[in-house]
């Protein structure tokens, strides 16, 4: 028996479109298809896949998804995902969640907007699995962020960016007049202590918000630049889940990682969350 489209797909087949052609995209069955007739399989976890070309080899791999499923679901995160909810739009009714991982922040601003929709894309197949099955009204798409977007011209009211890559031009070009784009990046004192005690972790570069707001002034006015800062109480394997979910993994070496203290720890999660409005 065929498996049926999920629900939360059909709201966004008006805005999708093929990212070979640009040209809209039909629903045949589980198949998307444009009138050139390239098509793309709903894959079988849920998601659409609309890579162009070869997929990146950026992403959570499949060890990664599931340390940043088991970690989120730990609530460690939890007061940073009611701060994202609160410090959204209200008026939004589409939202577009880049490189969204496991879906979790997603999800929790869908809790808060009954009528919205929401459509989390990522490179990592691996992730969309479970971002796929975070909310009932959240559809899920494979895309690479640094290319064209496989949707139509003002076809979202608002760009969730959480720890993910920014295409700024991209991001305004698929936003509504007046829509806006939600940032949440590290502050220099992210996960210090976890830092210290596992000195092979990615740093934060000292230049990023200047880079930000560099990259984004041009298309973006700057709303609101709100802290978010808070410590979490981490047991051993959530901690060594936290170092697992980032791109640290890549440069972590295992020993490192069972380096980390035994018991609980206290870990200050501490970031900058901005809203900006399409020029």
């Amino acid at each position: 028996m065929s498996r049926p489209v999920p629900a939360a797909l059909l709201p966004w087949l008006d805005a999708l479109r093929c990212p070979h052609c640009a040209e809209p995209v039909e629903l045949a069955g589980r198949t998307l298809h444009c009138p050139r007739w390239h098509a793309f399989d709903l894959a079988r976890a849920g998601y659409a896949p609309l890579l162009a070309g070869a997929s990146p080899t950026s992403g959570d791999d499949d060890d990664m998804a599931r340390a940043r499923d088991s970690f989120l679901a730990t609530g460690a995160y939890a007061p940073l995902r009611e701060a994202i909810a609160q410090l959204a739009p209200g008026d939004f009714r589409r939202v577009l969640d880049i490189g969204c991982g496991t879906g979790y922040y997603l999800a929790g601003l869908l809790a808060q907007r009954e009528d919205a929709h929401g459509l989390g894309v990522d490179t990592s197949v691996r992730a969309l699995r479970f971002a796929a099955r975070a909310h009932a009204r959240a559809a899920a798409a494979s895309w690479d962020v640094f290319s064209r977007f496989p949707l139509a011209d003002a076809s979202t009211d608002l760009v969730l960016d959480v720890f993910a890559p920014r295409n700024p031009e991209e991001f305004a070009r698929v936003l509504t007049p007046g829509g806006h784009l939600l940032v949440v990046r590290p502050a220099a004192d992210h996960l210090e202590q976890l830092r210290a005690a596992v000195p092979g972790m990615v740093g934060v570069d000292p230049r990023k918000e200047e880079r930000l707001h560099e990259a984004l002034d041009p298309v973006f006015t700057t709303v609101s630049s709100t802290p978010v800062r808070f410590v979490a109480s981490l047991d051993a394997p959530a901690a060594r889940d936290l170092v697992a979910m980032t791109p640290s993994a890549r440069h972590v070496g295992e020993q490192e990682v069972r380096a980390l203290p035994s018991g609980t720890s206290e870990v200050t999660v501490s970031v900058v969350a901005s809203l900006h409005r399409r020029r």
